[in-house]
């Protein structure tokens, strides 16, 4: 049995929390993945699952998806069951566009298998900055590049059931 990714393997684990990190450290950090007119109003639920501030507007943001994962997200409810499907190993399918965020970036991850542990296994690994997430139903990836390196949008996990397309952002400081 393929060993499942940090990167996945972490949404369903129960995680300690950062070392001496503030809850009020956590929401801000959870908070930055998104725009203020979604992440002001979302819910920020920590890497164990423990809602650290309540929200109104169905988003949900994570100070990261692990222990000393400090890459941030925000997704909405397809996004969140994609997620959740990927790190159970389970399919995945969706009738309608899913939207995930991070605005601070990501962590080193392949592109082309969610389950990789291994950079040096061969695949392309990518690490984003700035980036949107979209899950469409699959017919809609039809076309899209999966170079990560193409200057523009792509798909990541093309030929997983996890398929999404990435949309590389710049963000003004």
């Amino acid at each position: 049995m393929r060993t499942q990714s940090v990167f996945l393997s972490l949404i369903l684990v129960s995680g300690a929390a950062f070392g001496g990190e503030s809850a009020a450290d956590k929401i801000a950090r959870a908070m930055s993945a998104a725009h203020p007119a979604i992440s002001d109003n979302a819910t920020v639920m920590d890497v164990d699952g423990m809602i650290l501030k309540e929200g109104s507007n169905g988003w949900v943001c994570m100070p990261g998806i692990g222990p000393g994962d400090d890459h941030p997200m925000c997704n909405d409810e397809v996004w969140a069951k994609l997620m959740k499907a990927a790190g159970a190993g389970a399919p995945f399918e969706t009738d309608r566009i899913g939207i995930s965020y991070m605005l601070q970036g990501d962590a080193m991850v392949s592109n082309s298998d969610p389950t990789a542990t291994d950079p040096n296994n061969g695949d392309v690994w990518v690490q984003e900055g700035p980036h949107l997430m979209v899950v469409a139903p699959k017919a809609a990836l039809a076309g899209l590049s999966d170079d990560p390196f193409n200057g523009g949008p792509y798909t990541m996990w093309k030929d997983t059931p996890y398929a999404h397309i990435m949309i590389p952002v710049h963000v003004e400081d």
